[in-house]
Order: structure tokens, then C-alpha cells, then sequence
């Protein structure tokens, strides 16, 4: 069995409450406070240290220092960012996490040099749209362990985004604008209430890593065989079937899969029914035939008709031979061993969708694909 790596940006909550303290330990942290200011102030610093110091609100001093390229505020009992933050310009890396922000401060649209924001432990059910607006040269968001449901259209304007973390949290849906981002290396949706993933996640032809272990998916996108750069996966604890077609043509170097409800290869009684192709259907795998030759006079006129050729951009062909389908197919499964066809070193075998355009080439000899239980001719 395999085991799910220990997913990154988990931080403990404190135990304790540092916003109860005496009026001894009030005045102690403040002057303490007022010394790291003065410090930075002084020396102009590029990075001040505010993290674990039992405090409830930002001094607004802090935004006097305008050079300022790191602040961290981690550990605290936090509720909101003065307005006056808006001053630092030249901030780079803010570290929020392990506070009591109920929201995404909306100073942050301000702070355009941001490139990293930690905001992991927090209380957040909301990530207002112009904060994402006003963050275009973020390149590491960490939202771990909130209570967000819904991440905003407005997240593609995060066009230099390279690594998003939102763990344990209540996501329902993934906006398809995320697949704008296409410079992420790397997604944690681990621990959410997601069904499914985009099917535009092909865009982000730089991800390595995709942590997606315990949700709800029922079937990956089936574009994800363009993820080429794809190194790591994990779909643990999932309601997976199978695999999406020529998912074995990934070059995966670590795939956590258990906890899943994979078909397994187990001989059992079906009916082949008749079957009859509506027109619509015989004429798509004509015209798709047809333009696989430049000099037919098909492939010629396909230009001229954009709203078609966008239908038939959702063809595909049948793994037996080769031939076009558009709406109808039946669907098989092949079973994959990670270490002999992945090059993997577990020895796991998966079950992978395989799409056939008949039950002729269901019956053909000399291929390795089984049929579904319950699953015949599909037309879509």
C-alpha cells in the first residue's frame, strides 16, 4: 500500500490565548514592540520580526518602514491589518499565518510587490475578488487550514503564480480561471469537499506537483495527459474509478492512489446490445476521417466553418482502430502496472479508461481491454 507524503505548510495552532494578558505582559510586549520598530527603523532594515509577540493588533508604525521587503507577523491573535500598511511598497513576503483574520485583509490589493503570503491557520470563510485583482507579481499564496468555500474568478489575474496551497479547507469547486495560471508548479487542494477538477486543467503546462488526496473526485480530467512535466500525484482518498485515457503516458515518479473505488478485473456475463449511430454521429466520423487528409476538399472547407470545427475539436479516435467518434463510444479499461509500463518502483496496477468506436473492435483479437459492468454504448 502507499502511503501520502506529508503535505507542506501545515503549522499548529498555539494552544494558548495570547490575547489574554495582564496589563504587566501588555506593557511588556509593547515596548518590546516599539524596540523592533525603532530598530528597523534606525539600521533601515528590509525585514522586521513580529511573529509570536501576543499581539492583537499591527502597530501602525510599522508602515513608516517604507523599505521594508519582509514582515512577519505569524503567531499572534491578529484580526485585521491597519489601512496604513498600504505604504509598504516594497513589501515582497508576508507572513500572516497562525492568527485570527476572518477575511483576506483588503489592504493587500494595495501591496503590488508582494511574492509571497502566508496566510495558513487562519479563520478565512473569504477571499475578496480585488485582492486577488491586486496582486500580480504573487508567486506563492498558502491558505492552508481555513474555512473557504470558493476561491474567485478574480484569481487569474495572478498571472505569476507559481505555487497555491489551500489544505484543509471547504472548497466545493475549482474556478476553470485558474487554468489561466499557467506558470504553477505546483497545487495543494488536499482535505476539501471538491467533485471535480476543471477540464482546461491542461493549460498549466508547468505543474511538477498535485496534491489533490482526500475529496471527492469521482474522475480526473481527461486533458491531464498534457500535464508532460507532471512528476507527482496524489489522488488518495478519492471515489475513483479509473484513470482518464493515456493517463500511462505520464512520466510520474510518485502516484499515491489507495482509498479509492478502482474497478477491478473480474470475469462477469454481459449483453452486447445493437448498435445503431445516430446521423449526426455518422456524419462527424466522416467529415473527422475526411480531414485527416490535406488534400480532401473536407480538410480544405473546415476553416470556413468555425462553430463545426469547434464541435469536432471534442473528437477523439478509437484505441483499436484508430478511427474517429465524436458523441458515442464504449468504454473499456485497460489495467497498467506502474513498475513495467510507468517505469515506477511500485508495483500497483491501475485501471486506466480506454475509449472504443464499436463493439467490432471490442471483439477484434490481440488487444488487452476489458469491458465495464453497466457501462455500454454512451452517447454524450
Amino acid at each position: 500500500m502507499l502511503y501520502s507524503p506529508a503535505t507542506t505548510g501545515s503549522r499548529p495552532r498555539a494552544e494558548t490565548n495570547p490575547s489574554i494578558l495582564s496589563p504587566w505582559e501588555q506593557d511588556r510586549t509593547g515596548k518590546q514592540m516599539a524596540e523592533s520598530v525603532i530598530r528597523a527603523l534606525y539600521g533601515r532594515s528590509s525585514s522586521l520580526n513580529l511573529s509570536s509577540k501576543k499581539i492583537s493588533n499591527v502597530p501602525k508604525c510599522v508602515s513608516r518602514l517604507t523599505k521594508l521587503s519582509v514582515l512577519l507577523l505569524n503567531n499572534n491573535s491578529i484580526t485585521a491589518l491597519p489601512v496604513e500598511l498600504l505604504s509598504l511598497q516594497h513589501l515582497a513576503e508576508l507572513n500572516l499565518g497562525n492568527n485570527a483574520l476572518k477575511e483576506v485583509p483588503a489592504v493587500l490589493s494595495h501591496l503590488e510587490s508582494l511574492k509571497k503570503l502566508y496566510l495558513f491557520s487562519n479563520q478565512i470563510t473569504v477571499v475578496p475578488p480585488e485582492v486577488m485583482g491586486g496582486l500580480p507579481n504573487l508567486v506563492v499564496l498558502n491558505l492552508n487550514h481555513n474555512q473557504i468555500q470558493r476561491l474567485p474568478p478574480e484569481i487569474r489575474s495572478l498571472s505569476k503564480l507559481q505555487h497555491l496551497s489551500v489544505l484543509d479547507n471547504k472548497l466545493e469547486e475549482v474556478p476553470v480561471e485558474l487554468c489561466h495560471l499557467t506558470k504553477l508548479t505546483e497545487i495543494n487542494f488536499t482535505s476539501n469537499e471538491l467533485s471535480q477538477l476543471p477540464q482546461q486543467l491542461y493549460h498549466c503546462k508547468e505543474l511538477t506537483k498535485l496534491y489533490v488526496a482526500r475529496n471527492k473526485l469521482i474522475n480526473l480530467p481527461e486533458g491531464i495527459r498534457a500535464l508532460a512535466k507532471l512528476q507527482v500525484l496524489d489522488v488518495a482518498g478519492n471515489k475513483l474509478s479509473m484513470f482518464p485515457v493515456e493517463f500511462h503516458l505520464l512520466r510520474l515518479k510518485e502516484l499515491y492512489c489507495e482509498g479509492n473505488r478502482f474497478v477491478r478485473c473480474e470475469p462477469m456475463p454481459s449483453v452486447q446490445d445493437v448498435e445503431v449511430l445516430a446521423l449526426k454521429e455518422l456524419v462527424a466520423r466522416f467529415v473527422l476521417r475526411e480531414d485527416r487528409s490535406r488534400s480532401s476538399l473536407v480538410h480544405r472547407m473546415l476553416p470556413y466553418y468555425p462553430c463545426l470545427t469547434a464541435l469536432l475539436a471534442n473528437g477523439s479516435c478509437c484505441a483499436v482502430c484508430l478511427g474517429p467518434f465524436l458523441t458515442t463510444w464504449l468504454e473499456c479499461v485497460q489495467f497498467i502496472s506502474l513498475r513495467k509500463n510507468m517505469k515506477m518502483k511500485s508495483l500497483l496496477t491501475i485501471p486506466v479508461r480506454v475509449l472504443l468506436c464499436s463493439y467490432k473492435c471490442f471483439n477484434t483479437d490481440g488487444h488487452s481491454y476489458y469491458g465495464v459492468a453497466s457501462r455500454k454504448i454512451q452517447v454524450h
